[in-house]
């Protein structure tokens, strides 16, 4: 599951790659997706890349390549024109998600849970497995598309995968939503805002307690 700023830098290349194919540069990039620096979009790309949504060909500078699409959308190449066509859904059944409450430093995800809370998701946004709902609190994670305030979909898992967006438990007392890295035995977890530095740790110190599937952002 991509971020929203990952499927936007997706389709923004692919978008030019059609039209010219040459890819954009890093500042066409940067100001495309309204970001103040180049470095959001190295992550993006390295996220994308780990994913396998896009490849870096050696050698050559600026030269990107679109692996696969975003799910949801289908690509059809007519007159070297590339739609894109949302996929139908006709089903408006809806799955209940318990909203724990708010993820913040300092506070571990059991104590925040609040009984009889729910985030209704058209059925089948999700797929399969366990899943919860968070509120976003603070901007650590703005260039990968997650603001203050919004709420995230978190599916729960022990383990993932390098380049993904978890909540971990540091030390058993002190949740945060990262991205994940491993590095040298380490783990690191890796804020999406220049701001913020990110943290190395020992892998015994952190706690997978599940990873980002799906935002929802209110607009007031």
């Amino acid at each position: 599951m991509l971020t929203k700023k990952q499927r936007d830098l997706l389709l923004f290349i692919h978008e030019r790659l059609s039209e010219s194919d040459i890819p954009p540069s890093f500042e066409e990039m940067k100001d495309a997706l309204g970001l103040k620096s180049k470095s959001g979009i190295h992550r993006l790309i390295s996220g994308l890349e780990e994913r396998g949504y896009i490849e870096r060909l050696p050698h050559r500078a600026r030269a990107l390549e679109i692996k696969r699409l975003p799910d949801g959308f289908t690509k059809q190449n007519d007159d070297n024109v590339t739609p894109f066509v949302p996929a139908q859904n006709t089903d408006i059944s809806f799955d209940q998600v318990p909203l724990l409450g708010k993820i913040a430093a300092g506070t571990p995800i059991e104590a925040i849970s609040h009984e009889g809370e729910n985030v209704a998701l058209p059925q089948g946004m999700i797929g399969h497995g366990e899943h919860y709902a968070l509120t976003i609190e603070g901007d650590s994670m703005i260039n990968a598309g997650i603001n203050n305030a919004d709420t995230v979909i978190i599916k729960r898992c022990d383990t993932a995968e390098n380049g993904a967006i978890i909540v971990a438990l540091v030390d058993g007392e002190e949740a945060t939503l990262k991205t994940l890295r491993r590095a040298g035995g380490k783990i690191v977890l890796e804020p999406e805002n220049e701001a913020y530095e990110p943290r190395v740790l020992e892998p015994e110190r952190v706690k997978i307690q599940g990873r980002l599937v799906s935002l929802i952002r209110t607009y007031h």
